[in-house]
């Protein structure tokens, strides 16, 4: 099973367009938690993500109670730079859920104070506020990809002959 990037309320077109370009070439479900801060008719969004966008299996929540609802019992983690856990020391499997919250504000701190056990953050300098949302989710993902060792994605570049087809 793909895993499942979740964005709570993203509020940057550029951003989002970029996730979904990292879930479409890694073969992640995007899922989007309204009301987002852009409409998805925005030329930034579709600029962003190319002509990735057909290739994405994306799904829209109209709101943090329909989410939850409509994934009860997933496993889920949440990306935060409030979170003691650094997200490289998680055993990630097949078909989590990893949430991301909005540029401004994160996720909500009721739900990450419910769920401090599934709570990840990336390692960074103390004085610095936090990476750009579409990198944090490519460094996440591709951790967990990892530790799932790439199933179902080409290791070697198919452009390029690898030293046993030379």
């Amino acid at each position: 099973m793909p895993f499942n990037i979740v964005l709570y309320q993203p509020e940057i077109p550029q951003n989002t367009g970029n996730i979904a370009r990292t879930c479409a070439v890694t073969g992640a479900r995007l899922h989007i938690i309204k009301p987002m801060g852009f409409s998805v008719d925005d030329r930034y969004l579709r600029r962003a993500g190319l002509d990735y966008w057909d290739k994405l299996d994306l799904t829209y929540y109209e709101s943090l109670d329909d989410f939850f609802a409509k994934t009860d019992g997933a496993r889920l983690y949440f990306s935060t730079t409030k979170a003691q856990q650094n997200y490289c020391d998680v055993p990630f499997g097949d078909g989590d859920f990893i949430m991301f919250g909005r540029e401004s504000a994160g996720i909500p701190d009721e739900v990450l104070r419910q769920n401090l056990s599934h709570c990840i953050r990336i390692p960074m300098r103390d004085t610095l506020r936090s990476l750009n949302l579409s990198n944090s989710v490519a460094i996440v993902l591709y951790e967990a990809m990892r530790q799932t060792e790439f199933q179902d994605l080409l290791e070697i570049s198919p452009y390029f002959p690898s030293e046993r087809q030379v």
